[in-house]
């Protein structure tokens, strides 16, 4: 299952528009709060898929019945760069056990890519629903990586991707070993740089969210 938001009329396309282009991303604020609504976008669209079960909460007049979600979500990112997405499904499952994962992109000296994992912190995940953010699926590498990892350790009951941007690439790479994954993407462009970067992607979105790194 593949939700892509760019597919539907909706103002998700203007926080793209707005995260893509040269002249907004000046403004690193409002750049980091643009992927925060989307993070909020995709936890509203994730919640209309969770269980419900009914349950009566007092009013000051009276009793009303209500759908409450079963169980809150695992929130995972990939950082730094998943964080301001993150915060926003965060915002939304504001109840939500998290963890972070640190993993970034090696490149040798043949130019070959190759993922680092330094760092991982997780709450106890069996039987959880897990939804995984980074907010660039290039190749998908560090992202099959960093979820095959978690579910030789847990027994995932139910797994969610989330990413702002994605190549076409990514999305073969994450179907084809993740398969039971469901994806939820702002946007999928056709093509990768020989760095693997998203063309046209918006660059770095780290970067862009908190400063270049050396």
């Amino acid at each position: 299952m593949a939700f892509i938001l760019s597919k539907i009329n909706s103002i998700a396309n203007h926080f793209l528009a707005e995260m893509r282009s040269i002249e907004w991303q000046q403004d690193r604020l409002r750049f980091r709060r643009n992927m925060e609504r989307l993070g909020e976008i995709f936890a509203y669209e994730i919640s209309k898929n969770l269980s419900y079960q009914t349950k009566e909460v007092d009013t000051p007049l009276g009793i009303s019945e209500t759908q409450l979600l079963e169980e809150q979500p695992v929130l995972m990112t990939i950082v730094r760069a998943g964080i301001p997405l993150h915060q926003g499904l965060l915002n939304f499952f504001d109840r939500a056990d998290c963890g972070f994962i640190g993993a970034y992109r090696k490149t040798r000296k043949n130019n070959q890519l190759e993922i680092e994992k330094k760092y991982v912190t997780s709450p106890d995940l069996d039987h959880k629903i897990v939804i995984m953010v980074d907010p660039m699926l290039a190749t998908g590498a560090s992202m099959v990586l960093s979820c095959k990892e978690l579910m030789a350790s847990f027994a995932i009951k139910e797994l969610h991707i989330v990413s702002a941007i994605a190549s076409e690439e990514g999305i073969v790479h994450v179907r084809a070993n993740l398969p039971k994954a469901k994806l939820w993407i702002g946007a999928i462009d056709s093509e990768l740089t020989s760095k693997a970067y998203i063309v046209p992607g918006l660059g770095d979105a780290g970067d862009l969210a908190y400063g270049e790194k050396v």
